[in-house]
């Protein structure tokens, strides 16, 4: 089940996030970047922030399975640019559709909303990652520069599929 997140969820969503990142920064960068209690409640913070803003500025989406957070995907809308900056599926349950589901919801909310283009930041060592949002769609500008050891990608968000209906229609 896709869902809107909610300020109860936030010890879970920060949980989930620190150990989706290890998986792909452990050897990378230093371990302090991305885990242990400060980098837990930096986090916590971060999302809880999230959470709280308007429709208009952004979203948090949970999936969830039994009562248990699987994953979470989050966008922000500032200055006309649309950004999704989170899409983290729980480790132990990768390749079961959690990213796709929540991918769909941040589609369909960005086509709801008339957004014609989004853009997200990937770690260049994030080859799982890439090769998702790859599938999905998303391509690298050659115009856009890279930020640091992030890779942007971009993805045209074109009309309504089967199931989903165009803003202001029906």
């Amino acid at each position: 089940m896709i869902r809107n997140a909610y300020p109860a969820d936030l010890d879970a969503i920060a949980a989930l996030h620190s150990r989706a990142r290890a998986t792909y920064y452990r050897g990378r960068i230093p371990e302090e970047a991305y885990a242990g209690a400060a980098e837990l409640a930096r986090s916590r913070e971060a999302w809880s922030r999230a959470v709280a803003r308007s429709d208009a500025e952004g979203r948090v989406f949970c999936a969830e399975q039994d009562g248990e957070l699987t994953g979470v995907a989050a966008f922000r809308t500032s200055a006309g640019e649309t950004t999704l900056t989170q899409l983290h599926v729980d480790p132990g349950h990768w390749r079961r559709g959690t990213g796709a589901a929540l991918h769909a919801a941040c589609l369909d909310a960005w086509r709801r909303a008339g957004i014609g283009r989004a853009r997200l930041e990937v770690f260049e060592h994030n080859l799982r990652a890439q090769a998702f949002y790859a599938h999905h769609g998303w391509r690298s500008d050659p115009a856009t520069p890279r930020t640091g050891s992030h890779r942007t990608l971009w993805l045209s968000i074109g009309p309504p599929g089967p199931g989903l209906t165009a803003p202001g229609a029906g």
